[in-house]
C-alpha cells in the first residue's frame, strides 16, 4: 500500500464532500452550503435522520472515524426558515451578506 501525497488526500476529500451534497440535493432542495458546514431544512427528525444516515454511508468507506456535530431547530408548521430568517433581519437592517 502506497501512502497518498497530501493534495491526493484533498482531492479525495474533495470528492467525499461532492457526493454529500449532492445526496443531500436529492433529498432536499432545502439546504445551503457554506464554507463552515451545511445548513439543511426538512420537515420532519426522519427526514433529517435519514439524510445523516446517508452521510455517513458514504463516509464510511474511506475513513475508520467519523466525527459530526449536529443541531436541531424543529418548528411544526414552519417551513423555508433558511430564507425567512434572513428576510426577516434584512427587512430591518437592510442586505445582508448571504
Amino acid at each position: 500500500m502506497v501512502p497518498l501525497t497530501v493534495s491526493e488526500l484533498e482531492e479525495t476529500a474533495r470528492k467525499i464532500r461532492s457526493k454529500i451534497i449532492e445526496m443531500i440535493r436529492s433529498q432536499t432542495p432545502h439546504y445551503k452550503l457554506t464554507a463552515m458546514g451545511t445548513i439543511i431544512e426538512t420537515e420532519t427528525m426522519e427526514e433529517s435522520l435519514a439524510i445523516l444516515q446517508n452521510a455517513y454511508n458514504i463516509l464510511s468507506p474511506y475513513s475508520k472515524r467519523i466525527y459530526s456535530s449536529v443541531k436541531f431547530d424543529i418548528r411544526k408548521g414552519h417551513s423555508d426558515r433558511l430564507n425567512q430568517k434572513i428576510k426577516s433581519i434584512e427587512k430591518r437592517i437592510g442586505d445582508v451578506n448571504k
